[in-house]
């Protein structure tokens, strides 16, 4: 079988000429400005390396390989321009600025980077909207002010609108711009969350309120089940996936030519604040046709697809099919390396094909929450067919390798997607890559154990990386044919040496600084976003280590109030550190009269357990408490002895239970390290990202 390791190394490198980062033209074999082992000018980082002559060859070839001469994306995603914003900031509400699309300007025009691949090139200036679009008459989007677009749908009396971004701040600012130039004075009479990720709904509180819903002045209509896999999908590993948020959407790198470039589906998340309404409304059925403020709307649920819950929508009206996130223009997430439940690609095929035989025969434009919209019969069932296949080929190939004995260790060397596909701009790997998707499949079907009894209970990295270091003939050999393998443009190679290095040595600083450089060169060689930013945050912190700073609590007010009793009694279980429980037991009668719930929570065997609608006969503490009260707790704005005191809550029995269970949780820090020796070290200016409050809401 061929490696895609043997495939790269017979590619021919191309002679066309690249731009430096700081947009310096040079032809290949001229003499490089700096060297690629010296500190860059103009690097963010004092310590950043220009990309070498071999990471430059590599993105030479994969230019010459791509369809660069089809450009029927780029007359798509201009079409319909009514007007840009024309302030280029967005200010959140706490004074910091939420989006900066000047940020962005070094990749206006056609300079190419020789720190970025052609590719994420391309569709980062894709991303580069920044203003108000006519998909139709009648359907508009606003476009670049976000991770996610702002969909209008004009009703009978007033505006339908589906996903309002990820923030206030942004959605507020989105309406402002629509209101300005299209939207006539009329209200809102509905807003669609199409799925359950917080891109989607976080910015509600911009363009709704609470009580327009409860009064049925506007309904918010989402598919059934939304608010317990929206706030459950995210909660249990909150903070680890949080954590992972930094890497893959590098969260601490600056907007720049040789840092964050876009994510793909758009550019950075914003630095603004979310809320979260719940919906007055559930599509329920697998097909359910309503009527919405006079428009009439085909809902077709998609579940367990790019989302635990997700629904595309026709509007015959318009013929204007909306694919949710369901088809965009990019591969998407099959694993998505944040963290998250592994997706299912066929089912997800086929609720592609579903869509296109039931409403892909007639529409004539297709639009969703990312990207821009396609229009024409023909070109909308190309795309809905390529995508249909991209899933189900990654699907059922991934499993024709397993079946052979490829193993989750090897299978993104040895799958690729067919060239057919690969040739269709809309089928490359700018959120999901093939790589790490194919490992989710892998994983989905068979787990992480590559049926190796030497890697079934592997020692720590830490503890096993010693012996390596050891036996390879100590740290110093290793440096020098680290540097060797640097040199040589075998990256891969250097960074399974390096890293053994660093793990048995984290205060190796020569070994960290060669590893970041390893890192560096992967990163700037990536098409896919996620991966580029998840090598480049690594040698970032390898080299400066965690930033210090005040961290956002990890959910909005409206996601914690949204959060069920019983998912809050599972997560105090989690937050329990067993270890300080042994010997320990409890009895705890709860009870929230104001919605009739009620839990029986125990402590036994180091082990907090809970069961909705039981009570114990003799409890330690029975505690009384309406649950509005409690989210209070919940959120860390009231103490739950201070709310007894004061009347708020009653208990009868031991209240050292309370004082017992509050000593054994633990505060999650979302900054805990993951390459070794990467300790907080410094207050770095540029990390206000670890200040937004992007929380576990974001779950692409």
């Amino acid at each position: 079988m061929t490696t895609r390791r043997e495939l790269l190394g017979s590619i021919p490198a191309a002679g066309a000429a690249f731009a430096l980062g700081s947009g310096v033209l040079f032809e290949q074999g001229q003499a490089r400005a700096q060297s690629a082992t010296a500190p860059l000018a103009g690097h963010f980082h004092p310590k950043g390396k220009a990309p070498s002559d071999h990471t430059i060859k590599i993105l030479q070839a994969a230019k010459s390989t791509l369809p660069f001469d089809d450009t029927k994306d780029f007359e798509e995603q201009a079409r319909g321009l009514i007007a840009e914003m024309p302030d280029r900031q967005i200010m959140a509400d706490a004074g910091n600025v939420a989006f900066d699309r000047s940020e962005y300007d070094f990749l206006d025009g056609t300079g190419e980077f020789d720190s970025i691949h052609p590719s994420l090139t391309r569709v980062a200036r894709l991303n580069n909207n920044w203003g108000l679009y006519e998909v139709v008459p009648g359907i508009y989007q606003v476009r670049g002010f976000d991770l996610s677009d702002m969909t209008f749908v004009r009703g009978k009396s007033g505006w339908i609108i589906f996903d309002p971004l990820t923030t206030t701040e942004t959605s507020r600012a989105a309406w402002t711009l629509f209101q300005e130039h299209v939207g006539e004075g009329l209200p809102i009479k509905a807003v669609v969350f199409s799925h359950t990720h917080g891109d989607h709904w976080g910015g509600i509180r911009g363009i709704v309120q609470p009580e327009d819903v409860a009064e049925g002045r506007v309904e918010i209509i989402a598919p059934g089940d939304f608010m317990q896999f929206t706030i459950s999908e995210n909660v249990y590993a909150g903070n680890a996936m949080n954590r992972r948020l930094f890497y893959q959407y590098g969260l601490l790198l600056p907007v720049a030519p040789h840092g964050f470039v876009s994510q793909g589906l758009g550019h950075r998340i914003p630095a603004g604040s979310t809320g979260l309404i719940a919906p007055s409304r559930f599509v329920t059925e697998p097909i359910e046709e309503l009527e919405i403020d006079g428009v009439t709307m085909i809902f077709q649920n998609t579940p367990n697809t790019e989302a635990p819950r997700e629904m595309n929508t026709y509007i015959p009206e318009h013929k204007a099919l909306w694919m949710a996130e369901n088809v965009t223009a990019t591969l998407h997430n099959i694993y998505t390396l944040r963290g998250a439940p592994v997706r299912d690609p066929l089912n997800w095929s086929k609720y592609i094909s579903e869509a296109l035989q039931r409403f892909g025969q007639e529409a004539e434009v297709m639009l969703a929450s990312h990207h821009w919209p396609r229009w024409g019969n023909e070109r909308i069932q190309e795309v809905l067919r390529d995508q249909r296949d991209l899933y189900a080929n990654m699907n059922n190939q991934v499993l024709h390798y397993a079946n052979q004995g490829v193993t989750i260790n090897q299978i993104h060397n040895v799958y690729e997607v067919p060239q057919g596909l690969q040739d269709k701009w809309h089928c490359r790997g700018y959120h999901g890559s093939p790589e790490h998707n194919a490992r989710g499949v892998v994983q989905r079907y068979l787990g992480f154990w590559d049926c190796n009894p030497a890697t079934l209970i592997p020692l720590s990295p830490e503890d096993s990386a010693p012996l390596y270091v050891e036996m390879m003939g100590g740290a110093d050999k290793i440096l020098a044919r680290g540097q060797e393998l640097h040199d040589a443009g075998d990256y891969l190679l250097a960074s399974e040496i390096l890293n053994k290095l660093v793990q048995a040595e984290s205060d190796n600083g020569d070994a960290k600084d060669l590893l970041a450089d390893v890192f560096e060169q992967l990163g700037y060689q990536q098409e896919n976003p996620g991966l580029r930013n998840s090598f480049l945050a690594a040698a970032y912190e390898l080299r400066t280590g965690i930033p210090q700073g005040t961290v956002a609590s990890s959910s909005s007010p409206d996601v914690i109030r949204a959060m069920s009793t019983e998912l809050f009694l599972n997560f105090l279980g989690i937050k329990m550190d067993s270890r300080r429980a042994e010997g320990l037991e409890f009895t705890l009668n709860l009870m929230t009269p104001d919605n009739g719930e009620s839990f029986l929570v125990e402590l036994r065997n180091a082990t907090l357990t809970n069961i909705s609608g039981f009570q114990a006969e003799n409890a330690d503490l029975t505690l009384t408490i309406n649950r509005s009260d409690l989210e209070l707790t919940m959120m860390g704005a009231a103490d739950l002895v201070e709310q007894i005191k004061s009347g708020i809550a009653t208990a009868e029995g031991d209240l050292s239970v309370l004082v017992q269970l509050a000593g054994l949780m633990v505060d999650f820090d979302p900054r805990f390290e993951i390459m070794p020796g990467s300790v907080a070290r410094t207050e770095i200016p540029h990390a206000a990202a670890l200040e937004a409050e992007i929380g576990g809401t974001i779950a692409e």
